[in-house]
């Protein structure tokens, strides 16, 4: 933030201060010399002297403009262009008077000390400018130039009361009658703000509460300037400076007045997002300011005030609004909770309050994160309508204030949930458990759509929900430290791990860094789950059903519609295929076989090799897993899964299946299925097929081959090295027979190479 002490032209800082950046390093080649600054001086003087305005007077004054940086308007030169400006004789065109004021305002604001007889003369001049040339000169830099001039003269410490006095009243007049000027305008705003600033610091306080109601109240006018959230940051930022300076000079009648009128009983004229601005500015000044121990008591007054008037603009938004989860509608509701948010998150440490926390939950998933609007209308705009998405609205969404700032105002909002009862606690972790799911539907179906037609549209929207992604992580760490405690019953500890295992598992998808929040809250609630089967039981059967990952409802239309290409809904089930082997001890067998095993067969064959290798790894870990209360009825499931097994990864394999992964499960069966077990049997006849079938293959098709295996890893030689292995672990008067076939066909193919020691072994296995 830029410093406020120092701060030159307050205009300027405002700017920067709400994200409004101006270009102001321009290039030093083309700032104009010394030499020009002179000669337009110079002709300036001509200018009076000849009582004659001409265009490359007009010329000059451009060529002073654009050397401001650096500019110094001395008294003399200040008295001259006073002396224009009050000529009865000059013709002055229209477009030159802002400029006039603007040249004025440098001198005023730069000079240490200016005269202060040519300021009331400047005064009086102006006074009578806009008195009786604003109707005919009528333009919005004319306006605003004027407002910002009046605004800086009432500043100057040394300036009569009474020209003050003058430079106020018309500034409210102004303010009052010709704010209209401005509306279409919004880079002038700034301009008129910084004049407010400067007359709300002046000494004299008789039109302080006229000012103060401008700054609250102009928005809402009929034909006033409409409000952003870069004019929200202005008036929270303009505050700020004001308030630091009533606390640095123990201004104690403007801040009784500032609290009384701003922080006060509500006034029909001031605009919600106005007042929670500037509520936040004074918060914002009061944690930045060391209070003498004299206006301790007054300041913590003005604190209490202004939190709890940005408490009631939140509790009025919530009783007035039906569905505040989606109430991303009207334009004043959206910038109302972008402003809440960002004044929240501007302003320190804010007392949590249930109505604040709920705003901020509706602020981002309807503001920060629009995701189920943009999803809405990019739908609406593939099927022809004409309520779609124009993609430059997402590029601005991007660079608005409000997105950069989501980590803060995450951060914020867990705060705030931390301290609230127990029952908003739980209306915010619904919502964002419900936004969760709706994110992960929506998302697969404009990816599906965008996908190879859209792609940079869709990486912007990504882009969106990657930062949601990060405030879900964040929220569910804090949620995990609440509630996963003594203090909450077994069953509600378990419904909350379930409910953050699953919206985790919606947002997979999204996971595209390491984080230390995401892995501390997944070891707190498996941790939590996987010792109650019936945390595992329903987290597995949120799992989408196999029908659902093939032939989705909201797919049906799309012909094209094919299964593993459907990235979003891949991610998921890799969560799941990742999750449930840590509650597998308790997780039935009867569960297991109608929800997770035909599952995890589709994806054995998911083209993606992590993806595969994840099913293969559950197959190995239910393979290993204990025993259910019905010893029986698990230890069947599991022979007849190894059927199914053998068959879909043989099946893929070389090419989809994963040799590492299709080796872990075979070493899990044979180690854990009891000696003699058919389904060991079959799994080690399918390979030794397998095996035959892949040499054969390559000795017709590649002879060659056979003198080339050494040091290469193929198929065959794969899974020859599998058997091999599995030597010491199975049963060799069940498997003999078939290591016999075996090392015939490796007699007949191979005399010689890298399967002799194989050959050797296979025979003296054999005769056993």
């Amino acid at each position: 933030m830029a410093r406020q002490a120092n701060t030159l032209f307050l205009e300027e800082w405002l700017r920067t201060s709400s994200g409004s950046i101006i270009n102001t390093s321009a290039d030093q080649s083309s700032l104009p010399s010394a030499r020009a600054i002179i000669q337009a001086w110079s002709e300036l003087r001509d200018c009076h002297q000849h009582q004659s305005f001409e265009p490359h007077h007009f010329q000059a004054l451009k060529i002073l403009l654009d050397a401001r940086a650096s500019l110094h308007v001395a008294d003399p030169q200040a008295k001259l262009l006073v002396s224009i400006l009050s000529s009865t004789n000059l013709v002055i065109p229209h477009e030159a008077y802002p400029l006039l004021f603007r040249l004025l305002y440098i001198w005023v604001r730069k000079s240490f000390r200016p005269s202060s007889a040519l300021i009331d003369l400047a005064v009086e001049t102006l006074s009578h400018l806009l008195a009786t040339e604003l109707g005919s000169k009528k333009s919005p830099e004319f306006f605003s130039e004027g407002v910002l001039l009046l605004g800086a003269f009432s500043f100057v410490p040394s300036v009569s009361e009474s020209s003050k006095t003058v430079c106020l009243e018309l500034l409210c007049r102004l303010l009052e009658d010709e704010y209209r000027m401005v509306s279409q305008f919004g880079g002038l705003i700034p301009d008129v703000l910084a004049g407010i600033g400067y007359a709300l610091c002046s000494s004299v306080i008789v039109f302080y509460a006229r000012t103060l109601n401008a700054l609250l109240g102009i928005w809402g006018k009929e034909d006033g300037p409409p409000g952003s959230v870069s004019h929200g940051l202005m008036i929270l930022h303009l505050v700020e400076w004001a308030m630091s300076s009533f606390i640095k000079s123990h201004s104690q009648d403007k801040l009784q007045i500032f609290a009384k009128e701003t922080l006060g009983t509500s006034k029909k004229d001031h605009v919600p997002f106005a007042v929670v601005m500037a509520a936040a500015g004074v918060l914002r000044a009061l944690n930045r300011s060391a209070p003498s121990r004299q206006g301790l008591q007054i300041l913590s007054s003005i604190r209490i005030s202004a939190e709890n008037r940005i408490e009631s603009v939140a509790q009025c938004f919530i009783s007035k609004s039906r569905d505040f989860e989606n109430s991303g509608g009207d334009y004043a509701t959206s910038l109302l909770l972008q402003c809440i948010s960002l004044a929240v998150a501007r302003s320190g440490s804010v007392s949590s309050q249930p109505a604040l926390l709920l705003s901020l939950a509706s602020a981002l998933l309807t503001e920060i994160f629009p995701l189920r609007r943009l999803y809405a209308r990019i739908l609406e705009s593939t099927h022809g309508s004409s309520g779609g998405l124009e993609p430059g609205k997402i590029k601005e969404h991007l660079s608005s204030v409000t997105f950069r700032e989501a980590g803060a105002i995450s951060s914020v909002f867990c705060n705030q949930y931390i301290s609230v009862d127990d029952e908003n606690k739980m209306i915010v972790e619904n919502m964002i458990w419900r936004f969760c799911q709706e994110l992960y539907s929506g998302h697969r179906k404009v990816a599906f759509l965008l996908h190879g037609k859209a792609d940079e549209l869709l990486e912007d929207v990504e882009k969106i929900a990657e930062s949601a992604f990060l405030m879900v992580v964040v929220f569910a760490l804090a949620v995990t430290k609440q509630r996963l405690n003594s203090k909450f019953s077994t069953e509600s500890q378990m419904e909350t791990s379930v409910l953050i295992l699953v919206s985790f598992s919606c947002l997979e998808y999204f996971r595209r860094m390491r984080l230390s929040e995401y892995m501390d809250t997944i070891r707190g609630v498996v941790v939590s789950a996987q010792e109650n089967e019936t945390a595992c039981i329903s987290f597995v059967e949120s799992m989408p059903t196999y029908g659902d990952l093939t032939n989705p409802q909201e797919f049906q239309q799309k012909v094209d519609y094919i299964w593993f290409k459907d990235e979003v809904q891949t991610a998921r089930i890799l969560f799941y295929l990742r999750v449930i082997p840590t509650c597998i001890e308790r997780l039935p067998g009867s569960v297991f076989s109608r929800v997770v095993a035909p599952t995890m067969f589709l994806y054995m064959g998911h083209p993606n090799g992590k993806v595969a290798r994840a099913s293969h790894s559950l197959f190995a870990a239910f393979i290993s897993s204990g025993k259910d209360s019905n010893e029986n009825e698990r230890s069947l499931l599991k022979e007849q899964l190894v059927f199914f097994y053998m068959q879909r990864s043989l099946a893929g394999f070389p090419g989809i299946t994963p040799f590492e992964g299709m080796a872990s499960g075979v070493a899990a069966l044979v180690r854990n299925l009891p000696a003699g077990s058919p389904a060991t049997f079959y799994c080690i006849h399918s390979l030794v097929e397998k095996a035959s079938k892949l040499c054969t293959d390559i000795a017709t098709q590649k002879p060659e081959m056979w003198k080339n295996w050494e040091g290469e890893s193929e198929p065959c030689k794969k899974i020859l090295e599998l058997l091999l292995r599995l030597i010491s672990l199975v049963d060799i008067q069940v498997s003999g027979g078939l290591f016999i076939t075996l090392s015939m066909l490796l007699c007949a193919r191979s005399p010689f190479g890298t399967f002799v020691k194989l050959r050797s072994v296979l025979c003296f296995a054999a005769m056993f």
